[in-house]
């Protein structure tokens, strides 16, 4: 028979057991989780056998489970195996009416305690390391985007943004010229074109360069494999896409033409449709090697890309596709009524290269996921900024000033906006994946005045960008105005009505941004590939509409030129 006093720590011992139950902890790298059974050797050791106080604060890791079942050793080199005989032992030893046995085990579980508790110790070492090293990491992206000033962030931006306010000056004298040429005169349904082609470079160009600015923040382009891949993956992405847009938008011309007329000859038709090919694909790919250069050079002399590439895109951009547009027009044009072969050869090849582009994409791994998903807001866009050259088509044909104005205000807006969004997205993927808004980071505000007048690295650089609105294009008007473009003269009246078309344009822009960014992130959406598409194909429509509207205003008002219907 046992004594009280030995049947009272053989109770507690058995109390002990059934009640511990190991907690669960969050590991950063590694699946944590609770463990109520492991398997050591050829025995069941259960949690309370190892002697560890599953009760505190010890966390048990799948990688320490993995490593006692491999090697079936502990951290400081004691034998697991030999435990588990030396435990067989001890329990097979007869009970004495003294107890000796019960003993025995509980001296054998203080001494594997005793044993155990350096892997316990290192288990929490390695915790304590992975979350500093992690808290370092947000603190040095804290530090590097503090540093960031506004004054900082406007002279990254400044230069870039008047090489593309030039770049869209140009474009917008290329289609004052052009408006009056007789491809343009006879086939006006080219003006509808404009705005999509135009807005190609927000659905195409300047996703690439926000998706390569990305990744180079994040410093995935640092090798030069990874490089190569991800830049020829892209840059067959950009031309399936181009591709489809451009016949598409041809497509949805051709529609809006019909529909007055009742009919549309089937030479216009080709025209139509082998333009907006070879400019859709030729200027996406002339600008998309621009993009991968740009990028690349930023890195390299420590510069952000966001602030960058994205205007670049928008220099060249409006003025390459409008050149390409008008050359082709005019070259087909001449053909017209005569042969037809050059624009079903023209249109033939595109679509035999297609297929080609779309099965390299689907093969690269940084763009296999973008060709299956990334057609909805490309399209969507190209939807959207041909109801921009609806407005335009009709209004070009009353206040032919509108035409040289009108690559400039969309220019100027989408590339602000495209600026922002690509700033806001690394912003997020500095601090998380897609699925989920990071740890103490606020949403997108539906209050305007608490995103412009907030303290956060977005809308310092919102502020900034709402700064350069005026007096870049005061500049970009007077230029027009010194090299004798156009039909309008600019007055105070003029000045007053444009630039408040144009601030409200860029306002409303920045204010869209800044909530659908953060919608579209919290949705699971990578915002690189969405966003910049919609909120470009919107600035070309707020744009044309606001222009459009202003000019009517200045006739209603009686400040009447040429450009003004007299």
């Amino acid at each position: 028979m046992r004594s009280g006093r030995e049947q009272l720590d053989s109770g507690q011992l058995r109390s002990r057991k059934s009640t511990m139950v190991p907690r669960v902890s969050q590991m950063s790298h590694h699946s944590s989780q609770a463990v109520e059974l492991k398997e050591i050797g050829d025995h069941h050791v259960s949690p309370w056998e190892t002697g560890l106080d599953l009760g505190s604060s010890f966390t048990v890791s799948q990688s320490m489970i993995s490593t006692f079942r491999e090697t079936g050793i502990t951290e400081n080199g004691n034998v697991m195996n030999g435990l588990d005989s030396e435990r067989t032992s001890h329990e097979s030893v007869e009970d004495s009416n003294y107890g000796v046995g019960e003993d025995d085990e509980d001296d054998f579980k203080d001494e594997e305690e005793r044993q155990l508790l350096p892997s316990e110790q290192h288990s929490e070492h390695q915790d304590v390391v992975v979350e500093n090293e992690l808290r370092d990491q947000e603190v040095l992206v804290r530090e590097a985007e503090e540093k960031e000033s506004s004054l900082g962030i406007m002279l990254q931006i400044l230069v870039p943004y008047l090489i593309a306010g030039f770049g869209m000056v140009g474009a917008g004298m290329v289609l004052d010229v052009v408006q009056h040429s007789e491809v343009f005169t006879n086939i006006t349904e080219l003006f509808i074109l404009v705005p999509a082609l135009l807005g190609l470079k927000g659905n195409l160009e300047m996703t690439l360069a926000s998706r390569l600015s990305t990744q180079a923040n994040l410093g995935n382009m640092d090798t030069r494999k990874e490089k190569i891949k991800m830049v020829c993956g892209n840059l067959v992405l950009v031309q399936a896409q181009a591709t489809v847009v451009g016949f598409l938008a041809s497509m949805f011309a051709m529609v809006m033409g019909w529909i007055p007329k009742g009919q549309f000859p089937l030479d216009h038709a080709l025209l139509l449709c082998a333009s907006s090919l070879f400019t859709a694909a030729v200027a996406s790919f002339i600008l998309g090697s621009l993009m991968v250069c740009v990028v690349m050079l930023s890195r390299k002399v420590n510069i952000n890309p966001d602030n960058v590439a994205t205007p670049i895109a928008a220099s060249l951009g409006d003025l390459t596709t409008l050149a390409l547009l008008a050359g082709v027009g005019k070259l087909l044009y001449s053909f017209v009524g005569k042969q037809i072969w050059l624009s079903c050869g023209i249109i033939a090849l595109f679509f035999m290269l297609l297929p080609i582009w779309i099965v390299l994409a689907i093969k690269n791994k940084y763009t296999n996921d973008v060709i299956y998903s990334g057609w909805t807001p490309v399209l969507s866009a190209m939807v959207i900024s041909s109801l921009g050259g609806v407005i335009l088509d009709f209004a070009v044909s009353s206040y032919h000033g509108i035409a040289v104005f009108q690559p400039v205000i969309n220019g100027v807006g989408g590339n602000l906006v495209a600026v922002q969004a690509s700033r806001i997205s690394t912003y997020l993927h500095r601090r998380g994946r897609p699925g989920k808004l990071p740890t103490g980071v606020p949403g997108g505000s539906f209050n305007p005045f608490a995103f412009f007048c907030g303290k956060s690295i977005n809308s310092k650089a919102a502020r900034v960008l709402l700064l350069l609105v005026i007096p870049g294009h005061l500049l970009f008007i007077y230029t027009i105005y010194y090299m004798k473009a156009g039909h309008t003269s600019i007055t105070i009246l003029f000045n007053v009505f444009y630039l408040f078309a144009a601030l409200l344009q860029v306002l409303l822009l920045l204010y869209i941004c800044q909530w659908m960014v953060h919608c579209i992130w919290s949705c699971g959406e990578d915002p690189d590939n969405v966003a910049i598409p919609y909120l470009t194909a919107i600035g070309d429509l707020l744009g044309t509409g606001f222009l459009a509207l202003a000019f009517h205003l200045l006739y209603l008002v009686g400040d009447r030129d040429a450009d003004l219907g007299e």
